[in-house]
């Protein structure tokens, strides 16, 4: 045997021991004999460096040291999934999704782990990059890390697609969690809080050895990519399974809600007997036909629902009540706590929302609370102990001036918060406005985090996100803990962010409820700030999805002198604020005021092109048939009611050709 093959063989039989001992929990050889294994590959490797492989088992060891971790974008977003709480919550679900696919539904049952998102992507077999969820859109690389944990597949076997996503958790088992705290306190060393932050602040460790020393596991959920060949999510979690990832057992195909929560009720009890952190279980549609004829909303796949068990609650002492200021204004009472443990973290304080919740629960200083965190997040009090209730206990009295201005405060009609309409005198509006600015979804300005832009608004070096463009190196050497190289890096990065395109620049703004979703609706509508400056609210309230108070909101924004000047200042400095040639391409208003629902299979384009294409000619796309539907564009399998219903509302029903036809793309 040549020393290659040598290499090779002994590469594979390693694989297949790491797979029995990591992936199925069951060794067929002991620790011994696999490191005496593997101390021979790393010898034969270190004298042929020319049979050098990445993807080797004993590369898992890590040592490569990442000082910043590249941001990257997903292929495919990363959503977040709808939260339920109850039977009547996921019955609901139920009706909607019954609305608009047809046939009977089977549901997919998979316990929900609380660890940290991955989204792992392999070509032809072989892992090629492993990246946090971030903010859906972009996340950090955090390869080589990921390839330290044992349970993540190097190099796939069997028939494998040539390239997919795969997405899941990558969490602490207690039992790890527990050894690695036993080794902090013997070294005299503050143990960690919860398995769930060990694991993520783990991923973002700069030396790779180090994170192969942690008991990490990666339990897999999500196949994501095109023509895998796969018909349903039950089907890809049985064929991922096969190609070797570790996908959790319990899992279950159901035929009814009845049999969801049926396994809710089970895992609602029997969750504390795993070797992992749970929070509640994920209901998936199961046919994926079924699923791309749901879609997503702005935010969430329709066809999945997360339900969250019942939250851990504790009761403390409310110390005090203050109150913080919003980017927008907006006035948030926090309660301020005696620290207490809940769900593996320590608690010292509570949004109390705003004023009608602090009246409707009687909240006042020195009260014992009950506190929960809501969908074990984010804490919030549930109520107050008055048995425990000081004597001289004295009614809260809500602010009526801004806490950091002195501005009087406003509550508009129907609005359950105070604002301060001090918008551009109040400090924290500022610096939460240029904050929003250059985050990730807006301007995404590499090299400037929110602590910078509080200390340059502290030095005085800018006053709102139009002054960034002024920056100059020499401004932000001085700062805190700013070095040459950084100090460059900021600056390129707000050069950069003038490539921005329109609908992020426009979201960036931080008009109040002017969100990603109404920035995309209004950018595609107006297709420049000036369009959009000069529309009146009657005019902005056709435009589909906008409201009278995101209307009202935009209007009064371009009243104001000091925003329009501020506006002017970006076009002089060159940032996006008309969208450019290269997106108005192949765009129309051939559809404009028709209304469409795509629904089936198609051959020459997919469902997600028809979709653009439709939206590009300025039509609408609806999730369901109403008397308000245009056109049906339809592919094979559409289903027998949603034809009953196109006939009873004598709705056209096109063909995938004789809609391309109607744009001229045929």
């Amino acid at each position: 045997m040549s020393i290659q093959q040598q290499i090779e063989s002994l590469r594979s039989e390693l694989r297949e021991h790491n797979y029995n001992y990591y992936v199925r929990d069951n060794a067929s050889i002991s620790d011994y004999e696999f490191d005496i294994k593997l101390k021979a590959l790393q010898a034969l490797e270190a004298k042929h460096p020319e049979f050098f492989d990445a993807n080797s088992p004993t590369q898992r060891v890590g040592g490569s040291i990442t000082k910043n971790f590249e941001t990257i974008p997903h292929e495919y977003r990363m959503y977040s999934l709808d939260n339920s709480y109850s039977k009547e919550d996921l019955e609901d679900w139920e009706t909607r999704i019954k609305k608009m696919v047809d046939g009977a539904i089977q549901y997919v049952c998979e316990l929900k782990y609380d660890g940290a998102s991955i989204s792992l992507t392999y070509e032809n077999g072989f892992l090629q990059k492993a990246v946090t969820r971030g903010d859906g859109f972009q996340g950090d690389n955090i390869t080589a890390n990921v390839k330290t944990i044992k349970s993540v597949p190097l190099q796939l076997k069997g028939d494998y697609p040539q390239k997919f996503d795969i997405r899941g958790e990558i969490v602490l088992p207690f039992e790890g969690f527990k050894k690695m705290n036993e080794e902090r306190i013997e070294i005299g060393e503050e143990p960690y809080r919860n398995p769930r932050n060990t694991a993520a602040g783990s991923l973002k460790l700069q030396d790779s050895a180090e994170v192969a020393k942690r008991p990490l596991e990666c339990l897999l959920y999500n196949l994501t990519g095109t023509n895998l060949g796969i018909r349903t999510q039950f089907e890809s979690l049985e064929k991922a399974r096969e190609w070797g990832f570790k996908v959790p057992e319990a899992t279950k195909l159901v035929y009814s809600i009845e049999e969801v929560l049926a396994f809710i009720a089970y895992w609602n009890e029997n969750r504390f007997a795993l070797p992992y952190e749970t929070d509640g279980i994920v209901v998936k549609v199961n046919d994926l036909q079924q699923q791309e004829e749901l879609g997503y909303t702005a935010k969430a796949p329709r066809w999945a629902m997360a339900y969250k068990f019942k939250a851990e609650q504790v009761s403390t002492r409310l110390n005090s009540i203050t109150y913080q200021v919003g980017r927008t204004g907006a006035i948030t009472p926090v309660a301020n706590l005696e620290p207490v443990e809940l769900a593996g973290t320590t608690v010292k304080r509570a949004s109390l929302h705003n004023a009608d919740q602090i009246e409707r629960l009687d909240i006042r200083e020195g009260d014992e609370v009950y506190v929960e965190k809501g969908g074990e997040i984010i804490p919030k009090i549930l109520g107050v102990d008055m048995l425990k209730r000081p004597i001289d206990s004295q009614p809260t009295t809500y602010i009526t001036n801004c806490p950091e201005c002195d501005t009087t405060l406003v509550r508009q009609d129907g609005e359950a918060q105070h604002y301060c309409p001090n918008y551009n005198g109040c400090r924290p509006q500022i610096v939460g406005r240029i904050q929003h600015f250059i985050s990730r979804k807006a301007m995404d300005v590499e090299g400037l985090g929110g602590e910078t832009v509080v200390l340059l608004v502290n030095e005085g070096l800018i006053s709102n996100y139009s002054d960034l463009y002024e920056l100059t190196k020499s401004q932000v050497m001085p700062l805190e803990r700013m070095a040459d190289k950084s100090a460059e890096n900021l600056i390129n990065g707000i050069v950069h962010s003038k490539n921005v395109p329109f609908e992020r620049v426009l979201y960036a703004l931080g008009i109040r409820y002017v969100g990603e979703t109404v920035a995309k609706k209004l950018a595609k509508h107006y297709k420049s700030i000036d369009a959009l400056a000069h529309a009146s609210t009657d005019d902005l309230v056709t435009v589909d999805e906008i409201g009278v108070r995101i209307a009202e909101s935009v209007h009064a924004f371009f009243a104001s002198e000091e925003n329009n000047a501020i506006i002017n200042r970006l076009k002089a400095f060159g940032v996006q604020l008309e969208v450019s040639a290269e997106e108005l391409k192949g765009q129309t208003n051939k559809l404009e005021g028709k209304t469409f629902v795509v629904t089936g299979v198609f051959e020459s384009v997919s469902r997600d092109e028809l979709k653009k294409l439709i939206e590009d000619n300025a039509g609408k796309i609806s999730g369901s048939i109403s008397s308000k539907t245009s056109f049906i564009v339809a592919g094979a399998n559409m289903g027998p009611s949603k034809k009953l219903k196109a006939e009873q509302l004598n709705i056209t029903v096109l063909s995938e050709y004789e809609f391309l036809e109607m744009i001229g793309e045929s």
